[in-house]
């Protein structure tokens, strides 16, 4: 059994794919408003002002979509991995650069050549995040996934509880 399907991984996955999903659909109804979430295996939060039966109607959408096949809805171009990703891999290459011994000084001197290429990688990385969103961070076959709640915890806070 692979890592990424032991149990409590395999729910984060797939309730973090409902959550790009829900994001998604979402969206276009409100498109001035910045929205975002978080998943974890019972579920997940969505931040943002939005309208709770909107957001019951979006989710209940896009599990019904991921269903039908709809894996791409699975893959946000606003997600934390395609983030992280590109931080990660150019801030490597920077470190990289900037390790070693002697003086900082002398080391400092290597900032010119370290810039462009950390931007470079930076640049390239790019297509990366959203291929580890599809093969490692989300799971698109929702399997036994149903939706158990959709509850306003405050203003611009709910909390999609899952199970399955």
């Amino acid at each position: 059994m692979s890592l990424l399907n032991l149990p409590l991984i395999l729910e984060t996955r797939r309730n973090h794919a409902l959550e790009h999903a829900t994001l998604k659909i979402l969206g276009p109804k409100y498109p001035a408003r910045p929205l975002g979430g978080h998943s974890n295996p019972t579920g997940f939060v969505i931040l943002g002002d939005v309208d709770t039966e909107d957001l019951r109607a979006a989710a209940d959408e896009a599990l019904k979509r991921l269903r039908a096949g709809e894996s791409d809805l699975a893959i946000h171009p606003g997600c934390g991995t395609n983030y992280a990703t590109s931080g990660l891999l150019a801030g490597s290459l920077a470190w990289f650069g900037l390790s070693g011994s002697g003086p900082m000084r002398r080391r400092l001197w290597r900032i010119p050549l370290i810039l462009p290429l950390a931007i470079l990688v930076w640049g390239l990385s790019k297509p990366l995040g959203p291929k580890l969103q599809a093969r490692v961070t989300t799971e698109a076959e929702m399997g036994a996934l149903e939706i158990l709640s959709v509850q306003k915890i405050r203003p611009a806070l709910h909390r999609i509880s899952t199970r399955g």
